[in-house]
């Protein structure tokens, strides 16, 4: 049994025996003479194919490891971008705050300068929650002299007085708020009426004209210094509308604030009499 094996086995030992051999041959003739290039490079170029298929697999792996990490790559940097834009955002609504703030500091120091009378700054710092009254609240008070019915202006014009006084704080009740009135007069011709809050910030009420009365549509009303609360001349409203009924005894005449009631953040408060007349140019200061 072990005779027949070793004869089976034979062929097989002396094939490789002699593949040893060629290939030592081969090997030696390729580094001693030039005659081996050529097959070298015919094998390289059969094998060249087949290498390439065979990397295929490992070069599409590496592509597709490649996208997903420069898809992933992207969409953080994208996310990145996003917040910093968000970022430089909210940062240029704030500087567009802080200009439009400097701007309106501006105008009231540039409106404080051509009034004649004694003038204090002060800032806005609560409304009223009550619909019914049309009041703020401004950061000065009795520790600052602030006295009942004291003017209050913007760079435009009359807002209203002081109605209310704390130490520190002051309520202002605006020329809007239905139970104030202002005193006023044309400023082209000087016809004196009376200037009443409606509840709405953007409407004035005149009363007490009769028809025959010298008023125009876009007629100034500035205050007439009657009754003590307001000097002569600051600005208070435009007329913008002018009804005739023959019905009634008056005209209904409404006119629109000149100060900025809903917008106006710091504010004069104003003491009378500590000055020359005012001349009218507070409205020229915006």
């Amino acid at each position: 049994m072990a005779a027949r094996d070793s004869r089976a086995r034979s062929p097989d030992f002396l094939r490789l025996v002699l593949l040893i051999c060629l290939s030592v041959v081969v090997m030696l003739a390729d580094k001693r003479t030039e005659y081996m290039q050529g097959v070298r490079s015919t094998l390289a170029l059969l094998v060249t194919p087949i290498q390439v298929i065979a990397g295929t697999p490992d070069r599409i792996g590496s592509w597709i490891q490649q996208l997903f990490a420069s898809e992933e790559n992207l969409n953080e940097a994208y996310e990145r971008l996003q917040g910093e834009h968000m970022k430089l955002r909210a940062r240029l609504q704030r500087m567009q705050a802080l200009e439009a703030e400097n701007a309106s500091l501006r105008r009231l120091l540039a409106a404080a300068e051509k009034v004649p009378d004694q003038v204090l700054m002060a800032e806005l710092i609560d409304v009223s929650l009550d619909p019914y009254t049309h009041k703020l609240i401004v950061n000065r008070g009795l520790t600052d002299g602030i006295y009942v019915g004291q003017p209050v202006l913007d760079p435009q014009g009359v807002m209203g007085q002081v109605t209310e006084i704390m130490p520190f704080t002051s309520a202002v009740t605006l020329i809007t708020d239905p139970s104030h009135a202002t005193p006023v007069q044309v400023e082209r011709n000087d016809l004196r009426a009376i200037a009443f809050g409606t509840g709405r910030s953007d409407s004035l009420r005149i009363s007490y004209l009769t028809h025959n009365s010298d008023i125009e549509i876009g007629d100034v009303l500035v205050t007439s210094g009657m009754g003590g609360r307001f000097p002569l001349g600051y600005p208070v409203a435009e007329v913008y509308e002018i009804v005739r009924d023959a019905s009634e005894a008056f005209l209904r005449i409404n006119a629109t604030p000149v100060a900025r009631l809903e917008r106006s953040k710091q504010v004069l408060l104003v003491w009378q009499g500590l000055g020359k007349e005012y001349s009218g140019e507070l409205k020229e200061a915006e």
